[in-house]
Protein backbone atom coordinates (compact mmCIF):
# COMPACT_ATOMS: atom_id res chain seq x y z
CA UNK A 1 0.00 0.00 0.00
CA UNK A 2 1.42 3.64 -0.74
CA UNK A 3 2.16 6.14 1.87
CA UNK A 4 -0.92 7.98 0.53
CA UNK A 5 -3.41 5.13 1.07
CA UNK A 6 -1.96 4.06 4.19
CA UNK A 7 -2.67 7.34 5.51
CA UNK A 8 -6.02 7.50 4.08
CA UNK A 9 -7.02 4.16 5.88
CA UNK A 10 -5.55 6.11 9.30
CA UNK A 11 -7.87 8.63 8.79
CA UNK A 12 -10.77 6.73 8.21
CA UNK A 13 -9.69 4.43 11.55
CA UNK A 14 -9.63 7.55 13.23
CA UNK A 15 -13.13 8.69 12.57
CA UNK A 16 -14.45 5.52 13.26
CA UNK A 17 -12.64 5.10 16.71
CA UNK A 18 -13.84 9.02 17.43
CA UNK A 19 -17.47 8.42 16.30
CA UNK A 20 -17.62 4.98 18.60
CA UNK A 21 -15.72 7.14 21.46
CA UNK A 22 -18.78 9.61 21.14
CA UNK A 23 -20.93 7.18 21.53
CA UNK A 24 -19.75 5.11 24.57
CA UNK A 25 -19.67 8.24 25.95
CA UNK A 26 -23.09 9.17 25.46
CA UNK A 27 -24.37 5.67 26.84
CA UNK A 28 -22.24 6.55 29.87
CA UNK A 29 -23.54 9.39 30.54
CA UNK A 30 -27.01 7.76 30.25
CA UNK A 31 -25.81 5.42 33.33
CA UNK A 32 -24.74 7.93 35.38
CA UNK A 33 -27.90 9.85 35.28
CA UNK A 34 -30.37 6.82 35.70
CA UNK A 35 -27.59 5.97 38.97
CA UNK A 36 -28.28 9.66 40.11
CA UNK A 37 -31.83 9.71 39.75
CA UNK A 38 -31.90 12.35 37.86
CA UNK A 39 -32.58 11.03 34.02
CA UNK A 40 -36.10 13.63 32.74
CA UNK A 41 -38.77 11.73 31.62
CA UNK A 42 -39.50 11.73 27.58
CA UNK A 43 -35.92 12.87 25.39
CA UNK A 44 -33.37 11.36 27.70
CA UNK A 45 -30.30 12.21 24.45
CA UNK A 46 -30.50 14.50 21.63
CA UNK A 47 -27.47 14.81 19.05
CA UNK A 48 -27.42 17.37 16.12
CA UNK A 49 -30.69 18.17 14.41
CA UNK A 50 -33.54 17.03 15.58
CA UNK A 51 -37.18 18.27 15.20
CA UNK A 52 -40.60 17.05 16.50
CA UNK A 53 -43.53 18.70 14.72
CA UNK A 54 -40.68 21.31 13.18
CA UNK A 55 -39.76 22.47 16.37
CA UNK A 56 -36.32 22.04 17.91
CA UNK A 57 -36.35 19.18 20.40
CA UNK A 58 -35.00 20.02 23.97
CA UNK A 59 -34.30 17.12 26.64
CA UNK A 60 -36.44 16.62 29.02
CA UNK A 61 -39.68 17.07 26.56
CA UNK A 62 -42.40 14.71 26.72
CA UNK A 63 -43.32 12.57 22.89
CA UNK A 64 -47.09 12.10 22.38
CA UNK A 65 -49.00 10.45 20.27
CA UNK A 66 -49.19 11.94 16.98
CA UNK A 67 -45.66 13.76 17.02
CA UNK A 68 -43.79 13.73 13.98
CA UNK A 69 -39.69 13.13 14.60
CA UNK A 70 -37.60 14.34 12.03
CA UNK A 71 -33.61 13.92 12.34
CA UNK A 72 -30.81 15.08 10.49
CA UNK A 73 -27.66 13.85 8.72
CA UNK A 74 -25.69 12.11 12.08
CA UNK A 75 -28.19 13.22 14.37
CA UNK A 76 -29.71 10.87 17.24
CA UNK A 77 -32.35 11.00 19.27
CA UNK A 78 -33.30 8.79 22.72
CA UNK A 79 -36.83 8.76 24.87
CA UNK A 80 -38.64 6.92 26.65
CA UNK A 81 -42.71 6.80 26.47
CA UNK A 82 -44.61 5.16 29.12
CA UNK A 83 -42.31 1.89 29.94
CA UNK A 84 -41.16 1.58 26.02
CA UNK A 85 -38.11 3.08 24.55
CA UNK A 86 -36.64 4.09 21.42
CA UNK A 87 -33.16 5.24 19.39
CA UNK A 88 -34.03 7.13 16.14
CA UNK A 89 -30.76 7.11 13.80
CA UNK A 90 -29.86 9.87 11.33
CA UNK A 91 -31.98 10.81 8.27
CA UNK A 92 -35.10 9.53 10.15
CA UNK A 93 -38.70 10.83 9.81
CA UNK A 94 -41.04 8.46 12.36
CA UNK A 95 -44.80 9.19 13.00
CA UNK A 96 -44.70 8.13 16.58
CA UNK A 97 -48.53 6.72 17.99
CA UNK A 98 -49.88 7.30 14.59
CA UNK A 99 -53.09 5.56 13.07
CA UNK A 100 -53.98 3.76 15.93
CA UNK A 101 -55.24 0.42 15.11
CA UNK A 102 -58.12 -1.47 17.05
CA UNK A 103 -56.70 -4.08 19.79
CA UNK A 104 -52.45 -2.39 19.36
CA UNK A 105 -51.98 -0.30 21.96
CA UNK A 106 -48.82 1.73 20.18
CA UNK A 107 -48.43 2.29 16.34
CA UNK A 108 -44.90 3.76 14.77
CA UNK A 109 -44.58 4.66 11.46
CA UNK A 110 -41.13 4.66 10.37
CA UNK A 111 -41.13 6.32 6.83
CA UNK A 112 -37.77 6.81 6.07
CA UNK A 113 -34.37 5.75 8.28
CA UNK A 114 -33.76 3.63 11.12
CA UNK A 115 -35.41 2.95 14.77
CA UNK A 116 -34.11 0.80 17.65
CA UNK A 117 -36.90 -0.24 20.28
CA UNK A 118 -37.68 -2.16 23.33
CA UNK A 119 -41.25 -2.73 24.38
CA UNK A 120 -42.83 -3.50 27.84
CA UNK A 121 -43.54 -7.73 28.17
CA UNK A 122 -47.86 -8.20 27.12
CA UNK A 123 -48.78 -4.97 25.28
CA UNK A 124 -49.08 -5.61 21.34
CA UNK A 125 -47.51 -2.71 19.81
CA UNK A 126 -46.86 -2.49 16.01
CA UNK A 127 -44.18 -0.89 13.36
CA UNK A 128 -45.29 0.17 9.61
CA UNK A 129 -42.89 1.03 7.08
CA UNK A 130 -43.93 1.34 3.37
CA UNK A 131 -43.31 -2.20 2.82
CA UNK A 132 -44.14 -4.39 6.62
CA UNK A 133 -46.20 -4.62 8.83
CA UNK A 134 -44.57 -5.67 12.19
CA UNK A 135 -46.34 -6.99 15.33
CA UNK A 136 -44.52 -6.92 18.55
CA UNK A 137 -45.59 -7.39 21.78
CA UNK A 138 -42.51 -7.25 24.50
CA UNK A 139 -40.05 -7.41 22.14
CA UNK A 140 -36.36 -5.50 21.49
CA UNK A 141 -36.72 -4.65 17.65
CA UNK A 142 -34.54 -2.69 15.02
CA UNK A 143 -35.97 -1.19 11.84
CA UNK A 144 -34.57 0.27 8.83
CA UNK A 145 -36.83 1.84 6.53
CA UNK A 146 -36.27 2.24 2.45
CA UNK A 147 -38.22 2.47 -0.58
CA UNK A 148 -38.63 -1.05 -1.73
CA UNK A 149 -37.48 -2.91 1.63
CA UNK A 150 -37.44 -2.84 5.43
CA UNK A 151 -34.17 -4.54 7.16
CA UNK A 152 -36.12 -5.99 10.52
CA UNK A 153 -34.15 -7.92 13.43
CA UNK A 154 -35.46 -9.18 16.10
CA UNK A 155 -33.32 -8.90 18.91
CA UNK A 156 -34.77 -11.01 21.28
CA UNK A 157 -38.95 -11.53 21.95
CA UNK A 158 -41.34 -12.61 19.12
CA UNK A 159 -42.27 -10.34 16.17
CA UNK A 160 -44.73 -10.91 13.44
CA UNK A 161 -43.25 -9.78 10.22
CA UNK A 162 -46.04 -8.73 7.36
CA UNK A 163 -45.38 -7.77 3.80
CA UNK A 164 -47.61 -5.04 2.67
CA UNK A 165 -48.27 -6.34 -0.82
CA UNK A 166 -48.24 -10.09 0.24
CA UNK A 167 -50.04 -10.21 3.50
CA UNK A 168 -50.36 -14.20 3.51
CA UNK A 169 -46.30 -14.22 3.34
CA UNK A 170 -46.57 -13.21 6.59
CA UNK A 171 -43.81 -14.59 9.17
CA UNK A 172 -43.37 -15.28 12.82
CA UNK A 173 -40.24 -14.54 14.29
CA UNK A 174 -39.47 -15.83 17.78
CA UNK A 175 -35.48 -15.16 18.92
CA UNK A 176 -33.38 -15.03 21.84
CA UNK A 177 -30.43 -13.23 20.28
CA UNK A 178 -30.97 -11.53 16.67
CA UNK A 179 -31.52 -15.10 15.57
CA UNK A 180 -33.45 -14.55 13.00
CA UNK A 181 -32.69 -10.77 10.89
CA UNK A 182 -35.44 -10.27 7.62
CA UNK A 183 -35.53 -8.17 4.83
CA UNK A 184 -39.06 -7.28 3.87
CA UNK A 185 -40.02 -6.72 0.51
CA UNK A 186 -42.15 -4.59 -1.45
CA UNK A 187 -44.45 -6.05 -4.85
CA UNK A 188 -41.95 -7.16 -7.58
CA UNK A 189 -39.70 -9.69 -5.84
CA UNK A 190 -39.90 -13.18 -6.06
CA UNK A 191 -39.22 -13.32 -2.17
CA UNK A 192 -41.60 -11.28 0.08
CA UNK A 193 -38.93 -12.01 3.10
CA UNK A 194 -35.38 -13.16 3.29
CA UNK A 195 -33.00 -13.91 5.55
CA UNK A 196 -30.46 -10.83 6.72
CA UNK A 197 -27.34 -10.05 8.31
CA UNK A 198 -27.03 -8.64 11.78
CA UNK A 199 -25.96 -4.93 10.80
CA UNK A 200 -25.59 -1.07 12.56
CA UNK A 201 -26.95 -1.85 15.92
CA UNK A 202 -25.62 -3.36 19.38
CA UNK A 203 -26.53 -4.82 22.52
CA UNK A 204 -24.84 -2.10 24.09
CA UNK A 205 -27.52 0.25 22.66
CA UNK A 206 -30.15 -2.19 23.64
CA UNK A 207 -28.95 -2.51 27.10
CA UNK A 208 -28.58 1.56 26.99
CA UNK A 209 -32.58 1.30 26.84
CA UNK A 210 -33.59 -1.46 28.90
CA UNK A 211 -32.00 0.33 31.50
CA UNK A 212 -34.39 3.67 30.65
CA UNK A 213 -37.29 2.02 31.54
CA UNK A 214 -35.90 -0.10 34.51
CA UNK A 215 -35.25 -3.52 32.49
CA UNK A 216 -32.61 -5.93 31.17
CA UNK A 217 -31.91 -7.70 27.79
CA UNK A 218 -32.31 -11.01 28.00
CA UNK A 219 -28.86 -12.19 27.10
CA UNK A 220 -25.16 -11.65 27.79
CA UNK A 221 -24.68 -8.25 25.33
CA UNK A 222 -21.83 -9.29 22.41
CA UNK A 223 -19.73 -6.74 21.07
CA UNK A 224 -19.91 -6.71 17.31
Amino acid sequence: MSKSGEKAGRRRWLRAAASAAMAAAGMLKLRAALAAGTLPPGIAQIKGDVRINGKPAERGQRVNPGDVIITGKGAELVFVAEKDAFLVRGNSRVEYGALPVKGVVNTLRVLTGALLSVFESGRRNEIQTVTATIGIRGTGIYVEAEVRRTYACTCYGEAVLTPVDEPQSAETVRTKQHDQPRFIYGKGMPRMLEAAPVVNHTDLELQMLEALVGRKPPFAPRLY
